[in-house]
């Protein structure tokens, strides 16, 4: 009896490996698509809140701007509106549609003015640029080095001058200036991390591929 039980479990420890096995060989071999469609996701979504809202189902957005609530401080004044005269609104403007008042921090729009995008200004030009980047990093990864530190370190300085004087109060970004500051940091980001990716899950598709081959 406590053979059979061994045997058991040597076999379905077995299955078990070999179905990881087969796991990471897939994910090792498509990592940059899954990396791609993982930011794809994460940008539309919050364009598909304004879409949702303009083409009448306010639940749908309303889900999809709760969704990315603790993401994103969703300010109004530093977002991007669809569907309407006018792409960005300064908090004086979104006030003055309001009848003077302030300003809700989650207010989404209407539809005289359009409606907002779920994540602010600088997130779009993030996880665009990285988007971007990264569908360009397809065709050119056997070329593409990692970015040295110091050019990583120069690319991200920028938003971290422009968020942190905004931060403090001693002046208030523009919609530009956060649209490349988030740019740059996005580029700076893939051009540092997708490069070593590439060459360690190389290493786990060479490896899982031998052992598939071992086990077969």
């Amino acid at each position: 009896m406590e053979t059979s039980r061994r045997e058991n479990l040597d076999r379905w420890t077995l299955q078990l490996t070999r179905r990881l096995t087969r796991l990471l060989h897939g994910i090792s071999a498509h990592w940059l698509l899954l990396a791609n469609l993982a930011l794809a996701l994460y940008l539309g979504l919050p364009v598909l809140a304004p879409i949702l809202r303009w083409a009448g189902h306010p639940r749908g957005a309303d889900a999809i701007y709760l969704l990315f609530r603790p993401l994103c401080h969703q300010l109004p004044e530093r977002s991007f509106f669809l569907f309407g005269p006018q792409a960005v609104y300064s908090y004086e403007e979104l006030s003055a549609f309001l009848g003077g008042g302030a300003v809700p921090q989650r207010y989404t729009g209407a539809p005289e003015i359009g409606f907002k995008i779920a994540i602010c200004q600088r997130d779009v030009a993030i996880y665009g640029a990285m988007l971007l980047a990264g569908l360009l990093f397809g065709p050119l990864r056997r070329r593409i080095k990692p970015l040295p530190w110091r050019y990583f370190l120069a690319l991200i300085l920028p938003l971290a001058i422009d968020g942190t004087g905004q931060l403090l109060g001693f002046w208030e970004s523009t919609w530009w200036s956060r649209l490349l500051t988030g740019a740059l940091f996005g580029v700076a980001c893939v051009w540092l991390a997708f490069p070593y990716l590439e060459e360690g899950m190389g290493e786990v598709h060479r490896e899982t591929s031998q052992a598939l081959r071992d086990g077969s």
